[in-house]
C-alpha cells in the first residue's frame, strides 16, 4: 500500500493531538508506571488499532502491540503495512501514538523505534513510554447560566506588574467540572491558560455561596446571536471538597428542574 493510498484509506493526520496541547490536557496523563502497564496491556488484550504520528505528524502508519514485557520494560509492535513507512519511522527521532480503548482516547510518544523479531518475524520495538494520555473525557452535565440575572464569580487578578484587579465576571455556564466565565475581550491577557485564581467566590441562588480555586483551561472568542463579542473562560476547579460539589449538583439538578416545568407550563 502507497502512502498516498494509506493516508486516504485512514484519517488525515492531525494538526495537534490532545497529548501535545499539555496546558489544556495535562490532568490526563499517568505518570504511574503500573497505571501504564495497565493500560497499555488493556490495548494489547483489546487488539485495539493504533496510529503512529511522525515526521511532525506528515507521515503515518498503523500497527498494534504484541506484547508488553513489564521486566524488561520493553513494547513490542506489529510492522506496518508500507514498507517505506516503516524505514521512516524507524529514523524517525519522535512519534506520537493514538488509539481509543473502550471510547476512551489513549496516547503516548516514543523516542524512537527499533527494529526486532518476535515469533520468528520482524517487529518494532521501543521502551515502555514515561507518560500515557487517558482522554476519559466522561463531561459532566453543563448548565448555562441565567442570561437576565446571572450568577457571577468574584476573585483577585493578580497582573504581571504586581497590581491587583478585583474582577466580578458573570458565569456562561456551570458543571461539576468547572465554570465558564464571560471575560471582555480587552482583558485577554489576564487569563492565560494554566493561571490559578484562588478564593473565587460565586453566589449560587437558594444555595449558598461557594468558595473554590479555579485554574484556567482554554479560552476563545464567541460572538453572540446580537453581535456581540465576548471571550468565554473556561476554567477548573482544583481540589473542589465534596460538600461543595454536592451543593453545586444540587443548584444544577434545581435550575434544570425549574427550567423543564416552565417548558411544560408553556407547552
Amino acid at each position: 500500500m502507497s502512502e498516498h493510498t494509506t493516508q486516504h484509506g485512514h484519517e488525515e493526520a492531525p494538526t495537534r493531538l490532545e497529548l501535545e496541547q499539555g496546558d489544556i490536557y495535562s490532568k490526563y496523563l499517568l505518570y504511574s508506571k503500573t497505571e501504564i502497564i495497565f493500560v497499555l496491556r488493556a490495548v494489547l488484550q483489546k487488539g485495539s488499532l493504533i496510529t503512529v504520528y511522525f515526521d511532525q505528524g506528515q507521515s503515518f502508519l498503523l500497527t498494534s502491540l504484541i506484547e508488553v514485557n513489564a521486566d524488561s520494560g520493553r513494547l513490542i509492535f506489529d510492522l506496518g503495512s508500507d514498507s517505506e513507512m516503516n524505514a521512516k519511522a524507524l529514523k524517525a527521532d519522535r512519534l506520537l501514538f493514538t488509539t481509543s480503548l473502550d471510547k476512551v482516547k489513549v496516547q503516548f510518544s516514543l523516542k524512537h523505534l527499533e527494529e526486532t523479531e518476535y515469533a520468528g518475524r520482524p517487529a518494532f520495538r521501543s521502551a515502555i513510554p514515561e507518560t500515557v494520555l487517558r482522554l476519559q473525557r466522561r463531561e459532566y452535565y453543563r448548565l448555562s447560566t441565567p442570561i437576565a440575572n446571572p450568577v457571577r464569580c468574584r476573585f483577585n487578578v493578580k497582573r504581571p506588574d504586581g497590581a491587583t484587579i478585583a474582577t466580578d465576571l458573570p458565569l456562561v455556564d456551570i458543571s461539576g467540572g468547572g465554570v465558564g466565565l464571560m471575560v471582555e475581550p480587552e482583558r485577554k491577557d489576564d487569563f492565560p491558560i494554566e493561571t490559578v485564581f484562588s478564593d473565587c467566590r460565586i453566589d449560587l441562588p437558594e444555595e449558598g455561596m461557594l468558595v473554590c480555586n479555579l485554574i484556567v483551561r482554554n479560552a476563545f472568542d464567541v460572538t453572540t446571536k446580537t453581535g456581540n463579542h465576548h471571550l468565554r473562560v473556561g476554567c477548573e476547579y482544583v481540589n473542589l471538597p465534596g460538600t461543595r460539589l454536592t451543593m453545586i449538583q444540587r443548584y444544577i439538578t434545581r435550575v434544570e428542574r425549574e427550567r423543564k416545568a416552565r417548558m411544560s407550563g408553556m407547552g
